[in-house]
């Protein structure tokens, strides 16, 4: 019973919200925190006691939910972010905003990703992966009368669903490879190709919904969401999913082999490029978007090196620190009314507790001692070398770049600008930061050298491989020696404004004239061939049909027309003889019995 209410409850209030329309705006917000609060009291319910349901779907087909190790921390991780987020929204959305369409939107997206980390198998999983993306869509463009916000939320769910192209192939691989029940747990024993076939098809999956090289350009476009859409989508939900994905079908990726190491090389190269991508940045919610790519590539290098529990360990850290990190550009942009840094100069002056609670935040996104990331982080770069020293190495220059665009946002939000102290902002806007700060300061302890095993035992996975001091030295000062020296480039000179790093490497202009001209051109010719052959050959039947008609008209009707005009011509002509005859004059018949005698004598003569 607690695993059903802990996702029905979401859904059906989230449905419930929807349907109301405007007349529920006014107790939405009460009521979505309140839904959200009575979740987390649930996640940590399910979370003791960890509940199993199976039912029946179709004929030898069963579907499963489960509460284990893993979707234990996930539960309450997705469940806590919701609760701060809807507080937050609850500030920051007037009387004119339709809030119970937001409200709604979010339980229900809050509901299938409970559902998604609670799957199974890969029927239930497809299932809320649909309702993720569908719901995604719309919080992104909720402010539907912007073209631009309603573009955006088109762009970030065609992107993403061509990466969910690869569930179903998994899906399909699983099945024809005899998965039984298609389980999660028993897809590394898909017979023969099609284990690869299936491995292939998650990673294509996790890739695009998690925003990771080639995919990662979505996420950029995804910022035209609300503040709180992003504080939840992009912190421990949506494209925390994929990450989540791969570490649970962790020992699917260690069975292929080749799998585990294209999760790993593609999340470090994420981790590093998009790192790169976010220093330079002149929006404050553009640069956090390109550094949760980056984040979210030490999860899938976790996950292809084979650190479960790293991984696991970077994605709570994260969740937290990224919420707060959204929450607080959210709260400038409604103090200032701005997210370009330029105009953000001296903004933590003007707010003093919300640029000391965003500053933890920052930092901690850093890997700066003694916060969370710098521990989990670590964790994650112990596998990695495990794994391969080539990726530790360029896992240590991630590291180096993420201190890179923090050290630039926090200078620039400190920088003296001579300005007063801003308006006061709603309390519940600040209510949940100063939570979020001290979760994203602690929650990295699991990774702890001694703690990091009892970790993995609650998890439920293998024995971690453990960071030593002199690693965690070494990233230490890496980090912040990247925020000093781009501290240090900040306050001497300004990064250029334009440029392929900007424009997010120009992935979208790439991917609209790989996937987006050809499939146009396609169409375009699609539609000629239609109009041209396939109509042009109905039309050129249906003629031929309309002249063999008319030559049928021509040749045969009008001959037996002819005929018997013919024969009534005939007749007629026949009629009008034989009444010349008939003069009603005697001597005239017996001259014709005559003559008809004659000739009936002749004949009888001859013949």
């Amino acid at each position: 019973m607690t695993l059903w209410l802990l996702i029905g409850l979401p859904l059906v209030a989230g449905a419930a919200l929807l349907l109301s329309r405007r007349s529920g705006d006014r107790i939405a917000p009460a009521v979505g925190v309140g839904i959200a609060v009575a979740t987390l009291a649930l996640a940590v319910a399910a979370a003791v006691a960890r509940p199993a349901v199976t039912v029946p779907l179709l004929a030898n087909l069963p579907i499963g939910l489960a509460v284990d190790g893993l979707s234990a921390v996930m539960v309450i991780t997705v469940a806590a972010v919701l609760a701060a987020v809807l507080v937050f929204a609850a500030g920051e959305f007037g009387a004119e905003e339709s809030r119970a369409r937001f409200h709604g939107l979010m339980l229900v997206f809050a509901g299938a990703m409970l559902v998604t980390v609670t799957a199974r198998d890969l029927v239930v999983l497809l299932m809320a992966w649909e309702v993720m993306g569908a719901c995604s869509y719309a919080l992104i463009g909720f402010w539907w009368r912007e073209n631009r916000r309603v573009e955006s939320g088109a762009i970030a769910f065609l992107t993403t669903r061509s990466g969910d192209l690869g569930l179903y192939l998994a899906a399909g691989a699983a099945l024809a490879g005899g998965v039984p029940g298609l389980a999660l747990a028993g897809l590394p024993g898909a017979a023969g190709g099609w284990r690869d076939a299936v491995a292939a098809g998650l990673v294509l999956a996790a890739l695009g919904k998690s925003a990771q090289l080639p995919f990662s350009f979505w996420l950029s476009r995804a910022m035209d969401g609300p503040s709180p859409v992003s504080a939840l989508l992009h912190s421990a939900t949506m494209v925390a999913a994929g990450a989540y994905l791969l570490i649970r079908v962790e020992p699917l990726l260690g069975a292929t082999g080749w799998a585990a190491d294209t999760a790993a090389w593609a999340g470090v190269v994420t981790a590093l490029v998009l790192g790169v991508v976010a220093v330079v940045q002149r929006d404050l919610k553009q640069v956090l978007a390109a550094s949760t790519c980056s984040q979210i590539g030490f999860m899938v290098l976790a996950a292809g090196a084979g650190g479960q529990a790293a991984g696991t360990g970077q994605l709570v850290a994260h969740a937290a620190t990224k919420s707060l990190l959204f929450l607080g550009a959210g709260a400038w942009l409604f103090g200032l009314g701005t997210k370009d840094l330029h105009r953000l100069r001296g903004a933590a002056r003007r707010y003093p507790l919300l640029g000391a609670v965003f500053s933890i935040g920052a930092l901690t996104l850093a890997g700066v001692p003694p916060l969370s990331i710098w521990v989990a982080k670590d964790a994650v770069l112990a596998s990695a070398l495990a794994h391969s020293p080539a990726l530790y190495v360029a896992g240590l220059a991630a590291a180096l770049v993420s201190g890179a665009y923090v050290g630039r946002i926090l200078t620039i939000l400190w920088a003296p600008a001579g300005t007063a102290p801003g308006d006061r902002l709603p309390a519940l806007l600040l209510a949940p930061l100063p939570v979020l700060a001290a979760a994203a300061a602690l929650l990295g302890i699991g990774g702890v050298p001694g703690l990091s095993r009892r970790f993995a035992e609650l998890l439920g996975t293998a024995e971690p491989v453990e960071p030593g001091w002199a690693q965690l030295a070494a990233s230490g000062v890496i980090a912040v020696a990247g925020v000093a020296g781009a501290a240090a480039w900040t306050r001497a000179r300004t990064l250029p404004e334009n440029g392929a790093l900007a424009d997010w490497l120009r992935l979208e202009r790439l991917a609209h004239r790989a996937f987006v001209v050809p499939a146009d051109w396609l169409a375009r010719s699609l539609a000629r061939f239609d109009d041209r052959v396939v109509d042009g050959g109905v039309r050129a039947a249906a003629a031929t049909g309309a002249a063999l008609a008319r030559l049928a008209d021509l040749r045969v009707e009008v001959s037996i027309e002819a005929v018997v005009r013919g024969v009534s011509g005939g007749a007629q002509a026949l009629g009008r003889l034989a009444r010349r005859p008939q003069t009603g004059q005697l001597h005239h018949y017996y001259a014709q019995a005559a003559i008809a005698l004659g000739v009936l004598a002749i004949l009888v003569i001859f013949l």
